[in-house]
């Protein structure tokens, strides 16, 4: 009896295509939400309240999930260094970077993640550079000095975007550093959720910290579009987009999920326009497609050893 051959696999199935746009629209959403808190409340207090929210939701769920709370000291301190550079001194950064640029170049800067994890890889876990990313980072980098090209026009705004793209790549920096403490993390067998969790809770105080030693008032800006952004970034973009892309991961791999790190700043740069006349040249649009094509080279699987 004939066997009907077996239909191939779609590349995404409707669920994945699903989940896959969600993490896209909230992705790319969280960065002009960033915008929204910047003025009256001073950055530091904001990404204070963000995972204060955060933080409470977080819980919620790995006490619902039920899982195991009980660490030994070593782990705590991990947390710790998790939650200083993952959930707290990044965002001071990128806070303070939108009061020099356009959030859809921030989340430009912050696509080259997936460069910047692949060196320090090298450093820390002596793993080897591949041909292929160090390529992808120099095309990657040649596209962000192209796109902030038009920045550097001279006088203060070209000083002003200097400081933002400085603030931005040591948000991601930052960030990349605290993806290692993640990898250890994860190593022993830690999940992500409760790992999270602790790490927010301890990233509180030490925002509380600085708070107080810069004399900052916490207030709360009360107006609708504060209150909504605030909610977005500390609710949906830190917690709900998490979840999403944690279920996608498991669905399709981390390659194939990876590309919604690709795709975000274009939809970013585009909301970015709309909301704050980020203004196009012939030098940004080549900047942004080198960085795109940075990432989709450092991304990309590598090809099989061919068999002898």
């Amino acid at each position: 009896m004939n066997q009907s051959p077996a239909l191939p696999k779609p590349w995404l199935t409707p669920l994945d295509g699903g989940l896959y746009a969600l993490v896209l629209a909230l992705w790319s959403t969280s960065w002009i939400a960033i915008h929204y808190q910047l003025g009256v409340v001073d950055p530091v207090v904001s990404v204070l309240w963000r995972f204060m929210t955060g933080a409470a939701v977080m819980w919620i769920w790995v006490l619902v999930r039920g899982d195991g709370l009980r660490f030994p000291l070593a782990d705590h301190l991990r947390f710790l260094a998790l939650g200083l550079c993952l959930f707290s001194t990044n965002f001071i950064l990128f806070y303070e970077a939108g009061l020099h640029i356009a959030s859809g170049l921030m989340s430009v800067i912050f696509s080259i993640a997936s460069v910047i994890n692949g060196f320090l890889g090298f450093i820390v876990f002596r793993q080897r550079i591949e041909m292929r990313v160090l390529a992808g980072g120099l095309t990657g980098a040649l596209g962000v000095g192209l796109m902030f090209l038009p920045e550097f026009s001279g006088g203060q705004m070209g000083a002003s975007a200097a400081k933002g793209l400085l603030l931005c790549l040591a948000g991601t920096l930052c960030f990349c550093t605290g993806n290692l403490v993640a990898t250890s993390i994860q190593r022993r067998g830690i999940g992500v959720h409760v790992a999270n969790a602790f790490a927010m809770t301890y990233a509180l105080p030490y925002l509380a910290g600085i708070c107080v030693a810069m004399g900052l008032s916490f207030k709360v800006d009360w107006s609708p579009i504060y209150l909504t952004s605030l909610l977005w970034t500390g609710l949906v973009a830190t917690t709900i987009s998490f979840v999403a892309y944690i279920t996608l991961l498991n669905r399709i791999g981390a390659a194939r999920a990876a590309y919604v790190t690709v795709l975000s700043p274009v939809v970013a740069l585009l909301i970015s326009t709309w909301l704050e006349n980020y203004q196009w040249s012939w030098p940004s649009a080549l900047g942004l497609a080198a960085v795109m094509a940075g990432n989709l080279l450092v991304l990309r699987a590598p090809r099989p050893a061919k068999k002898a």
